[in-house]
């Protein structure tokens, strides 16, 4: 009955329902309607100008350029589609033809090759399994009419700030010119705005990470101004819990972990660095200084401990304890860990592609690849340093004492203060270490010597003008001249806010990456935050404050049909909240979080034997020992993180597993899912605690009352009529089993270590923690609406 009534009301806006305990499972489908590709976007025909970048370049990328582009082992017949000199000289073996020929099609081998109906003679070969679209083939022979001239990869270009489209009076700030002007360009206009309650809950999940308390939602829902949202916004900004957020995105692109990894995955102390990136955050550390710091805050003129102690950003790869290994194999690897987690979480390139061979795709040689590598190969840190249990931190550390912590590190929440702490930073050798190309990688395979440099087609290092040390790779990071570093993380924290990044291959900005959607919102965004400074909040609130975040995520048929994933902004984003997040707002709606900031990472309930398991049974994590108390209630990002054997409630909800730079977190719904929100300690301790916290200080309210108060602190509004009395007869339902079996009730309410009330009436609160448990398991509670 109560599933047929849940069933019933499942097709209004928002309020997908499922039950709980025994009724159905839950179902998180709305986060991935907005993941993919474009392939609901309908095909448009051949523009006026085809340009190279934009439409011939992916083409080519995909299609040609693993036989004919930068890789010069794989290259076949001599031929070079990347570049306009090997694409316009004689081929190899016919020194009378040419692959293009500008202006002629009707003189090109490309064309000839494309349109043949011989399988011998046609391109991509039939083995390759790829073929052009008809459309794919008139967007070439256009090209070809049209001059076929080649122009650098976009993203290797300066970015510019264009003049601003022309906007109406929806437009709120500069970025919902740009992407009102997209949308009229493919038709579509602007959703309505949100529902305060909606929006409420919106921006205190994504500036926060955790829902807005039962205060602000009175507050804000009473007063009525154009100044009441940008209060608010400026009050999240404000909070501590805004530094806790940011962290987490770059705790992924850190690799940050409680553990080394690898076989025996020993306990490691790097959590002062994590309570450092909160602080930075939160101090509105600018971007520039914030990474300076992280890559080489040892190499500044008397440096202090804070930014020594940034540098453990570099130390965040997996490290071994393994005896038997060979120590220069793996001060290597760290090395290309250091490289790679560079490329990726700064720059937005793909250059581990070229540690074996030249990269197949992008213009980096292998050459050019082990040159960046040169400015992390020369630290004193060691390949092995001992075996299991040979310490928390690894050479070169730092050692944090109770003087620091009173003064320049006061933000390290350290935990015992007879003990000094220890963390794994940088430290630069006093003599040069020579690098060398290695044939295919290998460690103990060097070819030609390489110095300190960055890849030509992103801009030169000029060794003139910058170090040939990390400091110096800081500098040529934050060049106004570095097409890079600006866009990518406008573009990572771009897509934390909307549900996908202005470049949706958000890792790889090269050639197999996507098109930017909105290349000239890209580009002014990118400028702008350069120009003022490179200042993290600011950009954070153009986000929040434009018309373009505040829209309902209402969708539309049109919506479904032509833009699914939407691209064009034309509504809000539904997304399924991270695993940090799902935990923080089950704790914090029930009153349990401990918003302690910093500090040791904890251990709270996890299923018995997983760690026992996997284990060789060797060191100080051969066994999971849980706490207790308040550890038990901190929030999801200080979860105790190990390496082989993640969170599993945390993984299950699609958190990276640290063991490599994420920049991204991939969203997929699965009936583990279901089950954890289902049988979890500390979903169904919050439901307890919750029921009898309501129950306790609304002693006179009527149940409907109560189901209400703990609906609105959920969901930041109230129950519809409907809803209400689905929760109300579910509630009777269970009192009504409960009744006939008290002791069911009496174990239900046992989950969990947090204090009992024995003056409460079992029976109602056992009915009341159901109905919120469910409550806890609708989609809508798990989605960022």
């Amino acid at each position: 009955m109560i599933q047929k009534k849940l069933t019933s009301i499942a097709a209004k806006p928002f309020q997908k329902w499922i039950a709980a305990l025994g009724i159905s499972v839950i179902v998180f489908s709305l986060a991935t309607c907005n993941s993919g590709g474009e392939q609901g976007v309908a095909d448009v025909g051949i523009p006026d100008v085809v340009d190279y970048n934009f439409h011939i370049r992916p083409i080519l990328s995909d299609k040609c350029f693993a036989c004919h582009g930068p890789d010069n082992n794989t290259r076949e017949a001599g031929l070079r589609l990347d570049t306009e000199e090997g694409a316009y000289g004689a081929l190899a073996d016919h020194p009378d033809m040419f692959a293009i020929v500008p202006g002629k099609p009707k003189e090109s081998e490309v064309y000839h090759r494309l349109v043949t109906d011989d399988d011998t003679y046609r391109m991509p070969p039939v083995s390759s399994n790829l073929t052009l679209t008809a459309r794919e083939i008139d967007l070439l022979t256009k090209w070809i009419e049209q001059g076929a001239v080649y122009k650098p990869h976009w993203a290797f270009a300066v970015p510019t700030k264009t003049e601003l489209p022309d906007g109406d009076d929806w437009a709120r700030n500069e970025i919902d010119h740009f992407v009102l002007n997209k949308m009229k360009e493919v038709g579509f206009k602007p959703n309505a705005a949100a529902e305060s309650y909606h929006l409420l809950r919106r921006v205190s999940l994504d500036l926060t990470g955790l829902p807005p308390t039962a205060e602000q939602i009175d507050r804000f829902l009473a007063e009525d101004s154009p100044e009441t949202y940008e209060k608010m916004v400026d009050e999240l900004l404000a909070s501590t819990a805004y530094g806790e957020r940011m962290a987490l995105h770059w705790l992924d692109v850190a690799r940050y972990a409680d553990s080394y990894g690898y076989q025996d995955d020993d306990i490691r102390t790097q959590w002062p660095w994590r309570d450092w990136v909160i602080h930075a955050f939160n101090e509105n550390m600018p971007y520039d200084q914030f990474v300076t710091w992280q890559l080489a805050g040892d190499l500044l003129p008397n440096a202090t401990k804070e930014q020594i102690l940034a540098t453990a950003f570099n130390r965040n790869h997996k490290i071994t304890e393994e005896g038997g290994v060979i120590e220069e194999e793996y001060r290597v690897a760290y090395g290309l860990d250091k490289t790679n987690t560079f490329a990726k979480g700064i720059l937005g390139i793909t250059m581990e592609c070229a540690q074996c061979h030249d990269h197949k795709y992008d213009p980096f040689s292998q050459k050019n690849y082990y040159s960046l590598f040169a400015f992390f190969n020369n630290t004193t840190e060691k390949g092995l340093e001992g075996l299991v249990n040979s310490g928390p931190s690894k050479t070169p550390r730092l050692t944090i004492t109770q003087e620091d912590l009173n003064g320049m590190l006061d933000f390290v929440n350290k935990w015992d203060e007879k003990e000094e702490v220890s963390v794994s930073i940088m430290g630069e050798l006093d003599t040069l270490r020579p690098t060398f190309i290695l044939d295919r990688g290998v460690y103990d395979s060097p070819t030609e010597r390489v110095y300190p440099g960055t890849p030509e087609s992103v801009l030169p290092f000029d060794s003139l003008k910058f170090a040939q040390n990390r400091l110096g790779l800081a500098q040529w990071t934050f060049s106004k001249d570095n097409p890079l570093t600006a866009r990518v993380f406008v573009n990572q924290i771009w897509a934390l806010f909307f549900g996908r990044g202005l470049v949706p291959t958000i890792a790889d900005f090269g050639n197999q990456g996507e098109l930017p959607s909105h290349p000239e919102l890209l580009d002014w965004l990118a400028v702008d935050f350069q120009e003022h400074g490179w200042d993290i909040k600011r950009l954070v609130k153009q986000f929040v404050m434009s018309a373009t975040y505040r829209q309902s995520s209402q969708i539309t048929d049109k919506h479904r049909e032509k833009d699914p994933d939407n691209i064009y902004y034309a509504r809000a984003t539904r997304i399924r909240l991270p695993a940090e997040a799902i935990r923080d707002q089950v704790l914090a709606s029930s009153g349990l979080l401990d918003r302690t900031i910093g500090g040791p990472s904890v251990k709270p309930y996890q299923p018995e034997g997983i760690w026992e398991i996997a284990s060789p049974g060797r060191g100080a994590l051969a066994h999971y020992v849980q706490d207790h108390g308040d550890d038990l209630y901190r929030r999801g990002m200080y979860v105790f993180f190990k390496v082989t054997l993640p969170p599993p409630s945390m993984l299950i909800f699609d958190s990276s597993n640290r063991d490599m730079c994420e920049v991204t977190r991939q969203r997929t719904n699965t009936p583990l899912q279901a089950l954890v929100m289902l049988n979890d300690p500390t979903v169904l301790e919050a439901a307890r605690v919750f029921a009898g916290e309501l129950m306790e200080t609304g002693d006179k309210a009527s149940t409907d009352e109560l189901i209400q108060a703990a609906f609105k602190r959920i969901l930041c509004r109230v129950a519809t009529k409907d809803e209400a009395d689905v929760l109300s007869q579910f509630y009777q339902e269970e009192k009504t089993r409960f009744n006939k079996a008290p002791t069911t009730a009496e174990a239900f309410l046992k989950v969990g270590e947090a204090p009992q009330s024995e003056n409460l009436p079992k029976i109602e609160q056992a009915a009341l923690m159901a109905v919120i448990h469910a409550i806890y398991n609708l989609e809508e509670t798990a989605t960022r609406i």
